[in-house]
């Protein structure tokens, strides 16, 4: 086969959809790979590692995408990629078109066979979603901690707290793979951990993972009473191939400090809480009652040496049965 990985040109994304070990792993079995020149720079991937593992360097997009046959991509394709896909194309990559019905239309017309990461299943789990899935949890504790900073708008709240101090109140909505990242990291930087899940046996297995923080079934009263003074809210609730619901109403901001802040991971889906609306990296947050919301869709972009590696490590293996 003929795989090609452009260069993605989402805002602030430097994340590349292949590592050279990848491109590796392709040629040594007789693939094709064509990389858009600088794909892998912003993640610390030169051109020549490239060369190096077998691939070709091909200087623009729109001839990656005229010479493959499999695109393959980190996120959904923008207005000006659209017109390169076609019925002969397969495209591979995060769509996130639950939340997006003007990418879906324009998508069906190209008539391009796409595959989203986001909706590969095997035995009832999302392998393709969960790295990044676990990056993105892990990033929400630490930018919601970016942010309570006093010169940023926030309440001034070290999640930790200090001796002598209280920690901040972290809520966390759904206990996946998002939400279970996100409490780890902010249950290790000593935050009063709430998580609320609908799952009775996720319920019990985030008790026994954070015997020290409350984990709650979501219902409307718990979410309320949970939200009451809290300093941090992660939004992680996730259907697949479904837009995400609206579960936090903006009235409940209300409960919240003032100077709070809210990180919708889930923002990808359309977002968890009612305020919510998508953000870039350039322009990450905005504020809603007193409460900051960041709501950046593609997260990991952030972090893209691990994201991208992360991200290889899990949709290789399906790159080669394709």
């Amino acid at each position: 086969m003929i795989v090609g990985v452009p260069k993605e040109i989402k805002d602030n994304e430097n994340r590349v959809a292949l590592t050279p070990a990848g491109a590796m792993e392709l040629t040594k079995r007789g693939h094709t790979v064509y990389v858009e020149a600088n794909a892998g720079k912003g993640s610390g991937f030169p051109d020549g590692e490239y060369t190096s593992a077998g691939a070709e360097i091909i200087p623009t997009a729109k001839e990656v995408f005229d010479k493959a046959e499999i695109i393959v991509k980190v996120k959904e394709p923008l207005d000006p990629e659209i017109p390169m896909l076609n019925e002969k194309k397969i495209l591979f990559t995060y769509l996130h078109l639950a939340s997006d019905v003007e990418m879906t239309k324009k998508l069906i017309k190209s008539k391009v066979i796409g595959i989203a990461y986001e909706t590969v299943e095997k035995n009832r789990l999302l392998p393709l979603l969960a790295p990044m899935s676990e990056v993105a949890g892990r990033m929400a504790p630490i930018i919601g901690s970016y942010y309570l900073q006093k010169p940023k708008g926030g309440y001034g709240m070290l999640l930790s707290g200090a001796p002598g101090t209280e920690p901040a109140r972290v809520v966390i909505v759904g206990g996946g793979f998002v939400g279970a990242n996100a409490a780890r990291i902010a249950y290790g930087m000593g935050a009063d951990v709430t998580i609320l899940d609908v799952d009775e046996a996720k319920i019990r297995d985030l008790n026994n993972r954070f015997p020290y923080a409350k984990v709650l079934m979501s219902n409307e009263y718990n979410l309320r009473n949970a939200l009451k003074g809290a300093h941090l809210l992660v939004g992680a609730v996730l259907i697949p191939g479904a837009a995400a619901p609206k579960v936090v109403k903006k009235d409940m901001l209300k409960f919240m400090v003032e100077g709070a802040v809210a990180v919708d991971v889930a923002i990808d889906q359309g977002g968890v809480l009612e305020t919510s609306h998508p953000t870039k990296h350039s322009d990450p947050v905005f504020v809603v009652d007193g409460v900051t919301h960041y709501c950046v869709t593609n997260m990991p972009g952030a972090y893209p040496r691990t994201s991208t590696i992360a991200l290889t490590n899990a949709t290789l293996p399906y790159l080669l049965k394709l």
